[in-house]
């Protein structure tokens, strides 16, 4: 058997096992915040057991924040599928002054860390003289390619002082170290194959900063053929060296207009060399429609904790009617969403469903507060609730299953009902089996005590395949 044949096999025999997330797990931000308009995913890198999940968002107040665009943010976790916290109430890396490379926007952040406390950001930057040139039919978009350095992953970030360090490369997507050369995969040309997608191209350097040199025979992976799922082209796409192999995960597009129309979901492809990237036998292995309301799984970036691959991403919705904690917010066009690959079975995910910190006396939540559960891909599930009552409290907490075939109309009935019982000054926690196996679930609490607030409630759901 030759090589293309070995990686075909490869390829045919790999399981991907699709399980949504709690999602989304990253929302956009709060009336007035930098992140208001819309956030999208970039990379997500472990350190030292915390997780740490990098993002764009748009302002919507550029009085306050001015006339940039897209800025870069953080938000860290305990976990990769949350709860997460952004870092602040500021981008971690902002545009540049006017007149600057990258005055008008920063993003599509890939981190590196080098060594201890030296971490190496490469990001995509747009000037503002570059967004108001006259435009080509074919939507070409030229981004082009910065450094930025700091001691840890919370930053003070520093943009190298010779940016950028590539003209007119596109959206960053991942970068590799393999052997002593650094391997950088971008989206390029941008516009190529349908407004704001492209193949995926890649260059190479002996050191960050570079000279970099293209690859002349780009791109390393082109949109899939006429007729194909992904013949729109490619979002950003995260790749990484594991066993003998360079890994792409990435968001294929299949074109509709407007652009935001556009569907997307997310493929897989793999090479020996780094250059040569062959498409999975099944792909796409996380189709969109598992995830309820999802128009398009986009910019996606992978961590992976065997036996599981965290595919973290844009979640682009079809309805926002139908969008969970949409309460209070003022933008519901794009978060951010995880899709969990299980590589084997059997296997075990404990799934954070709702964290709260209080709850008021008598309250009850409602099913836009919970993210849609998927159960299809799962053999047994069970749930657990966890609370701290206040030294007053009297009565517990309610724990209701609503179940759904299609993720988004919940049934009037509950599946299952589950009583926390109260102790008073102290933490109770209760688990039970979900015998019922709708495609979706979601729940509801209630806290009983008409008194006393209920603190610190986590609800858990532990999924089983």
């Amino acid at each position: 058997m030759n090589l293309p044949q070995i990686i075909i096999a490869f390829l045919a025999a790999q399981t991907f096992i699709q399980v949504p997330g709690p999602n989304p797990i990253l929302m956009c931000g709060t009336p007035g915040a930098w992140d208001e308009s819309v956030i999208e995913a970039c990379d997500a890198i472990k350190d030292g057991g915390r997780y740490y999940l990098f993002y764009h968002g748009v302002p919507k107040d550029k009085a306050r924040w001015g006339a940039g665009g897209y800025r870069l943010g953080l938000a860290t976790a305990l976990h990769p599928l949350g709860p997460w916290t952004k870092l602040g109430d500021r981008p971690v890396l902002d545009v540049g002054p006017a007149g600057s490379w990258d005055d008008h926007h920063v993003a599509c952040a890939m981190i590196v860390k080098e060594a201890p406390g030296k971490y190496i950001m490469w990001y995509s930057g747009y000037n503002r003289a570059e967004q108001e040139k006259p435009k080509p039919a074919q939507h070409i978009s030229k981004w082009d390619i910065g450094l930025a350095f700091a001691s840890k992953p919370e930053g003070p970030w520093t943009k190298y002082e010779k940016n950028p360090i590539l003209h007119d490369f596109g959206y960053v997507g991942g970068v590799v170290k393999r052997n002593g050369r650094f391997f950088l995969y971008t989206e390029h040309p941008i516009g190529s194959t349908a407004p704001d997608y492209g193949p995926i191209s890649v260059a190479t350097a002996d050191k960050p900063e570079g000279p970099w040199t293209v690859w002349k025979d780009n791109p390393a992976l082109p949109s899939g053929e006429k007729g194909a799922w992904d013949d729109g082209g490619c979002s950003e796409a995260e790749v990484f060296w594991r066993d003998g192999l360079f890994h792409l995960f990435y968001g294929g597009a299949k074109e509709y207009q407007p652009r935001m129309k556009t569907r997307e979901s997310i493929g897989y492809a793999s090479s020996r060399d780094g250059f040569h990237f062959t498409r999975h036998a099944a792909n796409p292995i996380a189709p969109r429609e598992a995830q309820p309301n999802a128009a398009a799984l986009a910019e996606v970036h992978t961590l992976v904790e065997p036996p599981f691959i965290y595919a973290f991403h844009t979640l682009r919705y079809i309805d926002p009617a139908h969008v969970p904690r949409a309460r209070g917010r003022t933008s519901v066009l794009e978060d951010i969403g995880v899709q969990v690959l299980a590589t084997r079975r059997p296997f075990t995910l404990p799934m954070p469903v709702m964290t709260l910190n209080s709850l008021a006396a008598g309250a009850a939540t409602e099913l836009g507060d919970c993210p849609p559960i998927c159960l299809s891909n799962i053999t047994r599930v069970s749930l657990s609730i966890e609370c701290k009552f206040a030294a007053t409290a009297r009565k517990g907490l309610t724990l209701r299953v609503r179940g759904s075939s299609d993720g988004l109309a919940y049934d009037g009935a509950d599946i299952l009902t589950c009583d926390l019982d109260c102790r008073a000054g102290g933490v109770n926690r209760k688990s039970v089996e979900l015998k019922s196996k709708p495609p979706f679930i979601k729940v509801l609490v209630e806290n009983g005590d008409e008194r006393e607030p209920a603190r610190q409630i986590k609800v858990t759901a532990t999924l089983g395949g």
